[in-house]
């Protein structure tokens, strides 16, 4: 079974550069149509249920405002 994995988002960190969005091979995240505090469009997880915990996303966020987790089996 392939791994699955769980994306948080700190939404007021974020500054929309939307490289993660681009990192995602399963294309998990997009742009959120709400804009945060500071007037940025940030990044949101519409459709966490592809994830599948490369970690991409966190890997190339500039302002460390991204956790991936690894689900267990079974965990939502």
């Amino acid at each position: 079974m392939a791994k699955r994995g769980k994306v948080l988002i700190d939404r007021e960190r974020c500054k929309g550069c939307l490289l993660c969005v681009r990192a995602c091979p399963m294309k998990v995240l997009t742009v959120d149509t709400e804009a945060n505090d500071g007037g940025s469009y940030p990044t949101k997880v519409a459709y966490g249920e592809k994830c599948i915990a490369c970690g991409n996303c966190f890997e190339v966020c500039p302002d460390v405002c991204i956790e991936v987790y690894e689900l267990e089996e079974g965990e939502a």
